[in-house]
């Protein structure tokens, strides 16, 4: 090689041919560098989107929004009896629509249909009877057409150890048996005198039965599980009460006295939506819980009766 092909060997070498591979080197880097940013911004931004919910409460993302997911607060009128049904009902409401919270008030019919009118904001509200429910619709409460999803009978319900030795429904006429029972506003104070009314008139029961025993009531509840309460603490030697109030928590501390067919009654219960409610996709869905198969059968495990047929209004 002669001197001057090897000057410009070097000269490739330690310049015209080494800067540029440097320099094609760096923008690889910078390049590569950039790619990362942007998978960086991507993924944070996803996350963001995940983690992030509108203020004011639970809710769900926007993605379960869009899949019709029910959110926000729903509140729940329902009469007392239908506490440990509703409870379990709403449940699986909530677990279906984790955005959505159930907020019920229970206590009797009388004094839920009085707190509306009042002005208590509500979504939905189930009464015990037909009565308390067109009272409601007659105050302005009520939108649209109750529908009855359940029923219900009375029973008879005596503290375990049985002091007053009550063994059949003549008994409940007997001087010195402390008896309680709803109020008579109450629906389930309404029904007991009706039944023991019913009672009165059978020859077999004396033209003064029923006299008698409502000459032994010591106490009228604003709400059937307070009667329960009333027996099951031996406060009452006896109560009437729905069937439903039996219930798995207070079966051990009671005796039950049923009540034939042909003196009891059939409570009807209605469930509506409250005019202007806030949350009528959410009452509308909790309604229709109420009547889909299996919210029918948890009614029917404690202790309701089917809806007779025909039973929508």
């Amino acid at each position: 090689m002669t001197m001057l092909e090897q000057h410009r060997f070097t000269a490739r070498r330690d310049g015209w041919h080494c800067r540029p591979m440097a320099v094609m080197a760096i923008v690889a880097l910078l390049a590569f560098g950039l790619v990362l940013a942007g998978c960086g911004a991507s993924a944070g931004g996803a996350e963001r989107k995940a983690t992030t919910a509108p203020a004011g409460g639970a809710t769900v993302s926007a993605t379960a929004e869009a899949a019709g997911a029910l959110t926000g607060e729903l509140t729940v009128f329902a009469a007392a009896s239908l506490t440990d049904a509703f409870q379990e009902i709403g449940a699986q409401l909530e677990a279906d629509n984790p955005g959505l919270r159930i907020v019920f008030n229970f206590a009797g019919s009388q004094a839920l249909r009085a707190q509306l009118a009042e002005g208590a904001r509500a979504d939905v509200f189930a009464s015990a009877d037909e009565v308390t429910m067109e009272g409601a619709r007659e105050d302005g409460s009520i939108a649209g057409e109750p529908r009855i999803f359940v029923a219900n009978q009375l029973v008879v319900i005596l503290p375990a150890d049985n002091p007053a030795g009550v063994q059949e429904l003549r008994d409940l006429a007997r001087p010195g048996v402390k008896l309680v029972l709803a109020d008579e506003t109450v629906p389930a104070g309404r029904y007991a005198r009706q039944i023991l009314t019913t009672m009165g008139r059978n020859p077999s029961f004396g033209s003064d039965f029923t006299d008698r025993v409502l000459a032994n009531v010591v106490s009228n509840e604003t709400n059937v599980r307070q009667v329960v309460a009333k027996v099951q603490l031996g406060e009452a030697d006896a109560g009437i009460v729905y069937a439903s109030d039996v219930t798995p928590a207070v079966r051990a501390d009671v005796t039950v006295l049923d009540i034939p067919a042909e003196f009891n009654v059939v409570a009807r219960y209605p469930i509506a939506i409250v005019r202007d409610a806030a949350n009528p996709t959410a009452a509308e869905a909790f309604i229709d819980a109420v009547l889909s198969p299996a919210g029918q059968d948890t009614l029917t495990r404690h202790g309701f009766l089917p809806a007779p047929s025909g039973g929508d209004q």
